[in-house]
């Protein structure tokens, strides 16, 4: 296959990228499963946004604080100045915040000053992601291929000029393009314990260390403190952030508060760890007592739905919750622009790491941080488009990559692991 623009991944980065590059370029999106099944569909809490020029220190200051001030504060600043177009631009594609008449409601969540989320009930990244993705769909230039796995990068004289896929049906292929753009996603599917999808296996991140591509805070992974504990094994369930923001108060098996539950997310992680340390408890409670009903099944349906089915009515009793791998910081090292250390190769999304979220993220930036990097990212690649000079058929050899899924995870974990001690 040949296209002037390939887009690995359909998250919202992937999207929203493929509908700010030019009308009059070709453009592919592969995605590694069903197209639905991104992690931007799960984002339930809500995404940031500047209220005012008033709220530009708090939310800046948020931000850095959060993530322990080793954020890069110039990616920062243009993440919040960039936030209102943002907005404006979901509302043009049909996404519907909540709102009071004409105003916008806003919600606040841990180490948030004020509140600042915008959000759609308890399934903000499902409202975005599917209006994004009806938008591309719409496009007569974009073709978006579901069930084809990145396995390799194509590099022609220290360039990238596509990728080679494996299809559902297990056939490798090559796919040609003059930029591609890496929208993998997190590396959830590492871990035993992940809200991420299980397919989520940083694959970007693996090529990146095959081929010399600079990375970043690798190491620079996020617990969130709160997803439902069961007995069963697979993707957790996530309690978002926003329920903690509007009063709900984690509880160990006394019954006792013992944390902050607004404090940055790592904080509150270890706090949580710590008690089922002590208490030699598999979970910790999170007691919604304090939040109204009415609000409970309007804010977060969801949610309250789900916690049904596991047996538990949040609305009169408290819910097991226990810590999980959610996030990841660091990636692929790119600048404003996302472009990464190999010619005509881009990153966005949780797979790049453009240093806004530091050592740990603030609540409700991913979305944000996603959209206005992978908006940088096609108008650069606008910007400096130049067909190659030259071109060299790449065979996809099957047999070079019979055991890839893992030996890319080994190599993957074991750069993490190395990562850490260098920190320690």
């Amino acid at each position: 296959m040949k296209t002037d623009i390939l887009i690995v991944g359909c998250g919202v980065s992937g999207l929203y990228c493929a509908l700010n590059l030019p009308k009059d370029k070709k453009i592919l999106i592969v995605t590694k499963d069903a197209a639905p099944n991104s992690d931007s569909y799960l984002a339930q809490g809500g995404i940031c946004v500047l209220r005012d020029e008033n709220d530009y220190e708090s939310f800046f200051e948020d931000t850095m604080r959060a993530g322990h001030y080793e954020n890069d504060p110039d990616s920062v600043d243009i993440m919040i100045r960039s936030s209102r177009d943002v907005i404006s631009d979901l509302e043009s594609f049909g996404v519907r915040f909540e709102k009071n008449g004409n105003d916008f409601v806003y919600t606040k969540e841990g180490a948030h000053s004020v509140p600042r989320i915008l959000f759609h009930e308890d399934e903000t990244g499902k409202e975005i992601t599917s209006r994004l993705l009806d938008a591309v769909k719409s496009r007569d230039n974009v073709t978006l291929i579901e069930n084809y796995a990145m396995v390799d990068l194509i590099c022609i004289d220290e360039e990238c000029r596509g990728i080679i896929g494996r299809d559902g049906n297990g056939d490798f292929s090559s796919v040609y393009a003059d930029y591609t753009i890496l929208a993998t996603g997190g590396i959830g599917g590492l871990f035993e314990h992940s809200t991420n999808y299980r397919h989520l296996t940083g694959d970007s991140v693996a090529l990146s260390l095959k081929y010399g591509i600079k990375l970043k805070h690798i190491d620079y992974i996020q617990i969130h403190p709160t997803t439902l504990y069961t007995e069963d094994k697979g993707r957790e369930f996530l309690i978002s952030e926003s329920v903690r923001g509007e009063g709900a108060v984690l509880l160990n098996s006394k019954g006792e508060r013992f944390i902050d539950e607004l404090l940055p997310r790592d904080v509150v992680a270890n706090a949580i760890f710590a008690e089922m340390k002590k208490d030699g408890s598999k979970h910790v409670w999170l007691s919604l007592a304090n939040i109204p009903e009415e609000t409970i099944k309007n804010h977060f349906p969801h949610i309250y739905q789900r916690c049904l089915e596991e047996g538990y009515d949040v609305a009169k009793e408290s819910i097991p919750v226990v810590p999980s791998q959610h996030y990841f910081m660091g990636g692929i090292d790119v600048d404003k622009h996302s472009k990464t250390s190999m010619e005509r190769l881009y990153a966005v999304g949780e797979t790049a790491c453009n240093g806004v979220h530091g050592k740990n993220r603030l609540a409700s930036n991913s979305l944000l941080e996603s959209l206005v990097f992978a908006k940088r990212a096609a108008a650069n690649v606008a910007k400096e488009y130049k067909t190659p000079d030259n071109w060299s058929e790449v065979r996809a050899d099957e047999k070079k990559y019979i055991n890839y899924e893992q030996e890319y995870k080994n190599a993957i974990l074991k750069a993490i692991e190395k990562e850490k001690k260098s920190h320690e």
